[in-house]
C-alpha cells in the first residue's frame, strides 16, 4: 500500500525588475546569477553570502569596526547591508524577498537585481566608496580628506573587480562570485 504524500509547497516567487517571475526556491545558494527569460543576466545574493564576495577582508573589518547597526538579528555588517545600499540608491533594479519561513532553501534573504554579477560588484565598490568619501569629508583632518581624495582619482573601479575577481580566482563553480 502506497503511502499518501503531502505535496511540495511552491515557495514564494519573486516578481523580477524585468517583469519576469522567479521561484525563490530555484536560487540556491551556490547561484550568483542566472540567465532569465527576459534575455537578460540577473545578480543574486543571499544573506548567507560573506561580503568578502564584494571586499577585501581588512575592508570589511574596517566596515565592521565603523559602521555601528542597530539591528539585533544582523549585530555587524555585513552582506545584508551591501545590499540594502544598492536597494537604497536602485529601488526599481533589486527586488528583496524574507523567505526566513522557507526552511527549504538555506537563506533567509534573498536580492534579485536588474544587473549581472559582475556589474553588481562594481556598483558595490563604487557605493562604498562614496561612503568612505562621505566620512573622510566630515573629518577634521583636511590632510586625510585631500590625500582620500587624491587617491580616489586614480582608483579604477572597474580594474579593482576585475583584479579581486582575478586573484580569487572566481570561476563559474565558485559560490561566493
Amino acid at each position: 500500500m502506497t503511502e499518501p504524500r503531502v505535496p511540495e509547497a511552491p515557495g514564494a516567487e519573486l516578481e523580477l525588475p524585468c517583469g519576469e517571475t522567479k521561484r525563490v526556491r530555484d536560487l540556491d545558494m551556490g547561484m550568483r546569477e542566472f540567465d532569465c527569460a527576459c534575455g537578460e543576466t540577473h545578480a543574486v545574493v543571499t544573506d548567507v553570502h560573506p561580503p568578502d564576495r564584494f571586499l577585501p577582508d581588512f575592508l570589511v573589518a574596517v566596515l565592521r569596526e565603523a559602521i555601528e547597526t542597530t539591528s539585533e538579528e544582523m549585530p555587524e555588517f555585513g552582506t545584508p547591508h551591501l545590499m540594502g545600499i544598492v536597494l537604497e540608491e536602485f529601488p526599481k533594479r533589486v527586488v528583496a524577498e524574507d523567505v526566513t519561513d522557507d526552511q527549504d532553501v538555506g537563506y533567509a534573504m534573498v536580492w534579485v537585481t536588474d544587473f549581472d554579477s559582475r556589474r553588481l560588484h562594481e556598483i558595490i565598490v563604487e557605493l562604498v566608496v562614496e561612503l568612505m568619501e562621505h566620512a573622510v569629508s566630515h573629518s577634521d583632518d583636511t590632510g586625510a580628506t585631500t590625500e582620500f581624495e587624491e587617491q580616489m582619482l586614480q582608483f579604477d573601479v572597474s580594474e579593482f573587480v576585475e583584479q579581486y575577481r582575478e586573484e580569487r580566482d572566481l570561476s563559474e563553480d565558485d559560490v561566493y562570485a
